[in-house]
């Protein structure tokens, strides 16, 4: 089938839509990249931070800058399982909503302060009560008792099973202090972590340089004597700092790829997001059409999910008819191929719900999102429904979806752990649930997740074929993260993370 917008506009929409899943500044002074055997790093960063103060920190591709100064209670390997780090070991009661943690000792933040269970008890309130964008992470948290100088039990007022994997994420970094909530910390950050920020060196907006901190506590994490992080988000920039030798590694996409890779540099993919369609208006409160699921299933059978991947990303990703990854632990993989594209076949569906003459649906349109309408309205008109395009400036795109202004939206989401994506986009306070959508089938199933523990994962399988089987969204394909970098370094990928982890970069040997 022929679409309207093709190849040309991969550059465009991958922009956009990386920076809004993972969800200004400009290029910095340049410097000179690692050359093989260095002991300097420089990356790029397609977002600036809003400040150094741990309760702004956020999942994606702002994590790898805190990472540098501040530890986690909690470390995340790059295949997804957790370690230790300031905490040694932890282990929860019978019912799992009592999780006791054993900490590191002898370690200090960089202002001289000493990490013990009242540093983290003060961190992990201060976390809570600042509220600040991944707030979320600690709504289970009732309190924190320090039961002696290096173990607190945390209390949980209903089990989470994304509790551990929240410590190694914003809720699990560790600030002096001394310094939480200070305008001091927002300057500059006070931590545990491997390296210290050279104020001299660092311009806000521009480039934050960190050297090796002397007597950390975990020197195999320390495999550079320097750390540069440059915030480019300009696509175009990123990928001439890259080619030209400024930076290590970059973010990109599959049109500026071909560019990085004709220069000899290495490409490490993987994938964290999918792309597709969110179908709000489950109870048809907007469009009564859409709460007939064979109206929904038909939508799903409109897409030539493989063709439109192909001419809008080059073929970097893989079709999907679910929105769990295969890393999730809840990916079934017989949902696949479940909504093959067959025109016919949706407007059946829609004859047999009444709608053989179609009916009209307003789709918003925001900047990096163009082509993809375009083409969205394209194949939905092929099947009789037609689509009229509404135009939302990209700071009002999440509180428009929030508040319910459409039933439907295209959209790009992290395929995060279960429990994170069941509260990203499916249970009853969901963000990407703005009319609260459910049954008490479906909520006995997220019911039964909450309260799995280690068997959560696998109970949210249920969850995921209950979704796809009543079209609550229609995923498209799951992106290829397209991180290259020089010769000079190498990198793991983190699973089901924007960007690599500080902690994942080596030089070459």
């Amino acid at each position: 089938m022929k679409f309207g917008p093709k190849a040309a506009s991969v550059a465009a929409i991958a922009a956009m839509t990386i920076a809004l899943s993972a969800c200004g500044g400009g290029g910095g002074t340049p410097a000179g990249p690692a050359a093989a055997g260095t002991t300097s790093l420089t990356l790029a960063s397609l977002q600036d931070l809003k400040s150094f103060d741990t309760s702004v920190a956020h999942i994606g591709h702002t994590m790898p800058i805190f990472q540098t100064a501040y530890d986690s209670l909690i470390q995340r390997l790059p295949d997804g399982k957790l370690a230790p780090m300031l905490a040694t070991k932890w282990e929860y009661n019978a019912d799992n909503t009592v999780l006791t943690v054993s900490l590191r000792t002898g370690v200090t933040f960089s202002d001289g302060a000493k990490f013990d269970a009242a540093a983290a008890k003060a961190n992990l309130d201060y976390f809570k009560k600042a509220k600040g964008s991944d707030a979320y992470q600690v709504a289970s948290l009732g309190s924190v008792d320090v039961v002696d100088d290096s173990t607190i039990k945390i209390t949980l007022a209903t089990p989470d099973p994304a509790f551990e994997y929240y410590l190694t994420q914003a809720a699990g970094l560790m600030g002096s202090p001394k310094a939480l909530g200070t305008p001091e910390m927002a300057a500059a950050p006070d931590g545990t972590g491997p390296y210290v920020m050279d104020k001299a060196s660092s311009v806000v907006g521009s480039q934050y340089v960190f050297t090796k901190r002397e007597g950390y506590w975990n020197a195999d994490l320390q495999k550079f004597a320097k750390v540069t992080i440059k915030i480019l988000p300009d696509l175009t920039a990123r990928t001439n700092a890259l080619v030209s030798g400024q930076i290590d590694g970059a973010l990109l996409d599959p049109k500026t790829g071909k560019q990085a890779e004709a220069a000899g540099m290495k490409l490490n993919s993987s994938q964290v997001d999918w792309q597709g369609l969110l179908l709000f208006d489950r109870d048809g409160k907007i469009n009564p059409e859409l709460a007939n699921v064979k109206v929904r299933q038909a939508i799903n059978f409109a897409f030539d999910r493989k063709t439109i991947l192909e001419q809008q990303y080059l073929g970097q990703g893989t079709v999907t008819d679910q929105v769990f990854g295969p890393e999730s632990g809840a990916y079934v993989e017989g949902l696949e191929n479940k909504y093959n594209y067959d025109p016919a076949k949706a407007k059946s569906l829609l004859a047999e719900a009444g709608y053989a003459n179609g009916f009209t649906l307003k789709l918003p349109s925001f900047t990096g999102y163009e082509a993809i309408v375009a083409v969205i309205t394209q194949q939905l008109g092929d099947v009789g429904i037609k689509v009229e395009s509404v135009p939302v400036p990209n700071a009002n795109v999440v509180s428009d979806f929030a508040a319910g202004k459409f039933a439907v939206a295209p959209f790009q989401l992290y395929q995060g752990e279960p429990w994170v994506a069941i509260n990203q986009m499916i249970s009853t306070t969901a963000l990407y649930n703005p009319f609260k959508a459910t049954t008490p089938e479906l909520q006995a199933m997220i019911d039964a997740v909450h309260n799995g523990g280690t068997n959560s994962a696998e109970l949210a399988k249920d969850v995921n074929t209950y979704v796809t089987d009543n079209a609550w969204f229609a995923p498209l394909y799951r992106l290829n993260q397209m991180y290259y970098t020089s010769k000079a370094i190498t990198v793991t990928p983190q699973l089901q993370q924007a960007v690599p982890s500080i902690y994942n970069y080596a030089p070459a040997k």
